[in-house]
């Protein structure tokens, strides 16, 4: 499986001014330290979301991924990585010799649930896809594209780990296990991450 990014968080999404106030800093000079400040505090930020969500397979911030699969791990139906997913904009299936087919929209549905978001055949199984070929799912994933949308305890987690990396810069305990408080807060969000292809072909 190869799990693609194809949009980042917007910048003005990022809770740079909770974790301004939360590191008790001061703010409102607009020169270009306070510039570069807040260019390394939105650094921290990213840094601390990308941890959570690896940890969680939750999406914080609304965003659009691209994920390629060597076959189906069920072809009574496909999960998916991440969640919450708000839908799946297209699958297509490459036969490894240039031809590429878009499953029409009525062959399948998307199956949206907070841990294991699934994709559905409108019939009994979803297409075959070729020995030597792939399939490409393209979604959109993601509690909102607000701060104010993520959950509270995922929101607080991000800030408690952005202002530990912040504490930590330049040391090595940065990259130590998560503090304790903020694996307390992410804790019911953390699922068991399933397979997302079958493992038994390699990626070509």
């Amino acid at each position: 499986m190869m799990l693609i990014e194809e949009t980042a968080p917007a910048a003005e999404a990022l809770p740079v001014a909770a974790l301004r106030a939360h590191l008790r800093l001061a703010q409102g000079f607009d020169g270009p330290d306070d510039a570069a400040e807040t260019t390394a505090l939105a650094g921290f930020l990213r840094a601390a979301i990308a941890t959570i969500e690896g940890r969680t397979g939750k999406v914080l911030l609304t965003r659009r991924f691209r994920m390629q699969l060597d076959d189906w791990r069920d072809r009574l139906g496909q999960s998916l990585p991440l969640a919450p997913v708000h839908s799946v904009e297209r699958i297509e299936i490459d036969d490894g010799a240039g031809t590429v087919a878009v499953l029409p929209a009525e062959s399948w549905r998307l199956l949206p649930d907070t841990q294991r978001p699934i994709i559905l055949p409108a019939g009994v199984i979803l297409p075959n896809v070729p020995r030597l070929g792939f399939v490409t799912v393209t979604f959109t994933a993601g509690f909102g594209s607000s701060w104010s949308d993520v959950p509270a305890d995922l929101a607080q987690a991000v800030i408690l780990l952005a202002a530990r990396y912040y504490d930590d810069r330049g040391g090595e305990s940065a990259r130590h296990a998560l503090p304790f408080g903020v694996s307390a807060l992410i804790e019911k969000w953390r699922a068991v991450r399933t397979l997302a292809g079958r493992g038994s072909r390699e990626w070509r």
